[in-house]
């Protein structure tokens, strides 16, 4: 008898398919708040979540300068980072803004050292697909597939739709940061500020807690009490400052 001892074919993704990777990654990433986070999860989740996908990689350029890679395989990153060389798949999509497909490296004639790198890791073909983040960061999804020939027309599809969707939440994600550090400007130039920093230290001392979490029960007084933070802050001081009758 003559078996066939390949692995079996891989079945192309779906709607529902694609629909539930979407869903995923949405879940994966809505909450969190740092861009290398996001990029490691979005690169776990889709190697997990692709039928005939064996690891995925992020390449990321920020203004116009390597901003780092993230693989779901710390022994391939390498064929994300640019700074190994900048001709590879994942360039070549970010220059021409669109989708670089190679099914067969065996066959390949482009970017013929990162080719070798892959191959010898043992990367048979590859998706890269522009991500668009914001103003300022850029990227390349890249899909790697360990066996010839198993990137369809439907694993394209796949990959559009996921580059489209990673922007749009690494975006939010970047989006986030940017709060979360003006937040943290605020916070210090409060701090810093002469009855605002007495309070807080009040505060500090009274419950023992950094100061973010006392600046945080000042301005949940102001709220509860419909006042100014500044006013809160000056009577907490004037009632502390204020001599006991003997």
């Amino acid at each position: 008898m003559n078996l066939d001892m390949r692995d079996p074919v891989v079945e192309t993704l779906g709607v529902l398919e694609t629909a539930a990777l979407l869903r995923e990654l949405t879940a994966g990433l809505i909450a969190v708040g740092d861009f290398d986070e996001a990029l490691n999860a979005l690169v776990r989740i889709a190697r997990d979540a692709v039928a005939g996908v064996s690891w995925c990689g992020f390449t990321a350029l920020r203004a116009g300068e390597p901003a780092g890679v993230a693989a779901s395989d710390a022994r391939l990153a390498g064929l994300d980072d640019l700074r190994h060389g900048p001709d590879s798949p994942a360039m070549e999509a970010i220059h021409r803004r669109e989708m670089i497909l190679s099914e067969n490296l065996t066959r390949e004639t482009r970017w013929t050292a990162w080719t070798g790198r892959a191959r010898e890791f043992g990367v048979q073909g590859v998706i890269s697909a522009p991500v668009d983040v914001d103003e300022q960061v850029i990227g390349s999804i890249n899909l790697y597939a360990g066996a010839s020939d198993v990137l369809t027309p439907q694993h394209q599809l796949t990959a559009m739709l996921l580059a489209e969707h990673a922007g749009l939440l690494l975006a939010a994600v970047r989006d986030r940061a940017r709060v979360a550090a003006q937040a943290g400007d605020r916070d210090a130039a409060l701090l810093s500020e002469g009855v605002v920093g007495q309070a807080v230290g009040v505060i500090m001392t009274q419950r023992g807690c950094p100061p973010e979490e006392a600046l945080q029960v000042l301005r949940s007084a102001a709220e509860s009490l419909s006042i100014p933070l500044r006013e809160v802050a000056e009577r907490l001081v004037s009632t502390v400052s204020r001599p006991r009758d003997s």
